[in-house]
């Protein structure tokens, strides 16, 4: 735990600030789903996230780093659950905008750029920083898959389950 007060600096009031900015607009947006579909997928959002982080960023591969240590500490955790709203965003406007089999690359396409133009944000102010001759063009393919992945899951959830909240009219 001293290791965290002696390098609290700019990445981690950045992770801080991602939270709670994530957060506030996930409880802002009107409701539109059943509340176990929304928690599914933001435990979903979280769970495919750090698979994936995991699976690069640690382990025999090791690509990058987080918050100052290749070692896991607490802000590791609170990056991580930053994971869990944007899921959320990411199945709320591929709803929102009925997202079909003609749009869906596009959308795709749309949510990688996102997550590359976040990720770039992030090696800038020291959140991640890649090693090995790891760059941010690489993860275009990582978020290309964990987005397909996850509208997949939507759908096949959609196609099983009464997902929308009942609006009274």
């Amino acid at each position: 735990m001293n290791v965290l007060w002696e390098s609290f600096d700019k990445n981690e009031i950045s992770v801080l600030i991602l939270l709670l900015i994530s957060y506030t607009l996930l409880f802002l947006l009107p409701s539109k789903f059943n509340r176990d579909v929304s928690l599914l997928f933001l435990l979903f959002g979280f769970t495919i996230g750090v698979f994936f982080d995991f699976t690069i960023g640690g382990g025999l591969v090791d690509f990058f780093t987080l918050n100052d240590s290749n070692h896991y500490e607490l802000f590791d955790l609170l990056y991580y659950l930053s994971f869990a709203p944007f899921s959320y965003f990411f199945i709320y406007f591929y709803e929102s905008l009925h997202i079909n089999k003609r749009t869906f690359i596009f959308y795709i396409i749309g949510w990688a750029a996102i997550g590359l133009m976040m990720q770039w944000v992030f090696t800038k102010l020291g959140i991640v920083e890649f090693q090995k001759g790891f760059t941010v063009p690489y993860s275009f393919a990582v978020f290309l898959i964990t987005q397909t992945i996850t509208s997949l899951y939507y759908e096949l959830i959609r196609s099983r389950f009464v997902i929308l909240k009942k609006t009274s009219k």
